[in-house]
């Protein structure tokens, strides 16, 4: 039977003096809390969650740091970093900093440093400068000059167009103007893998010299004019749009699609023809053709 631990207190108005006197013996007194406890049964609790204001974890980086200088585009900008963290870690938090995607940055300590090497490898220590070569994915669309009010317009009447690439005004002014004399020979109905050397011969939309190295070790892409030379990740690479010239079908008009929208086309003019699918296998993988 079930024990209900509550009590009715006697007094004398309700006291029973025919019933018989029971005496409790102490072990009966005892609620079911301690006759558990005194025979040895183990009784389990849970414990309560430790209060918000207990709690101890901190995630703070404690690691050694120092204190130097990063030269960017002319600007001394001050670090402090652990330092036994990676170039490739340094990389990731400059990033946020200049605005450089971690892929592009090279970093110059008596050298190029590699990613998997720490500060203290490469002997960095309080005060030192580290210099920092890349840039920014804007400024890859910027070539030799702004392009005119007039371009720009031309450009978002090409987008909206549906005439073929080689027949749109912004792409004739460089078709026009034919074959460049160092093109590379284009062959038509081939397909060809990449060289072991870079694509050259080629032209930009402002008509200057481009050409074109694939680092597939790296995973990047290297875009080079007479200017600079920029290192794209493949990964950030959103498609590859190309179209025979009909004039001249051993060669084709093809756009490296940077960004999201029509003006973050890179245009390039004069790619042989049978390189075209391999690169596209090369950027985008063959189950990504557009």
């Amino acid at each position: 039977m079930e024990f209900v631990d509550s009590e009715k207190k006697d007094t004398n108005e309700n006291h029973c003096t025919s019933c018989p006197t029971m005496t409790l013996d102490s072990k009966d007194r005892e609620t079911p809390l301690e006759k558990m406890e005194n025979s040895g049964t183990t009784i389990e609790t849970t414990p309560k969650d430790p209060e918000p204001d207990k709690v101890t974890e901190s995630h703070e980086d404690t690691r050694e740091k120092i204190d130097f200088k990063v030269i960017f585009n002319k600007k001394k900008i001050d670090v402090n970093f652990p330092l036994d963290g990676t170039i490739a870690e340094l990389k990731e938090y400059l990033q946020e900093v200049i605005s450089v995607p971690k892929d592009m940055q090279k970093v110059m300590i008596k050298g190029l440093a590699k990613d998997e090497q720490t500060l203290k490898e490469l002997g960095v220590t309080n005060g030192a400068k580290l210099m920092i070569v890349g840039s920014k994915l804007d400024d890859v669309l910027l070539v030799a000059t702004a392009p005119s009010k007039q371009e720009i317009q031309d450009e978002a009447a090409a987008a909206s167009s549906k005439e073929p690439l080689t027949q749109q005004k912004i792409h004739r002014k460089i078709l026009d103007k034919g074959i460049p004399e160092d093109a590379m020979p284009g062959i038509i109905d081939a397909t060809d893998p990449l060289p072991d050397f870079p694509l050259a011969g080629m032209l930009n939309k402002m008509g200057g010299k481009v050409r074109l190295t694939f680092k597939l070790e790296q995973d990047q892409l290297w875009i080079g004019t007479k200017e600079r030379t920029d290192k794209i990740p493949m990964n950030s690479i959103k498609g590859i749009h190309s179209e025979p010239i009909p004039e001249h079908p051993q060669y084709h008009i093809m756009a490296i699609q940077l960004g999201s929208t029509e003006a973050s086309r890179y245009w390039i003019y004069w790619v042989p023809a049978q390189y075209i699918a391999a690169i596209k296998d090369a950027i985008l993988g063959k189950w990504c053709y557009f």
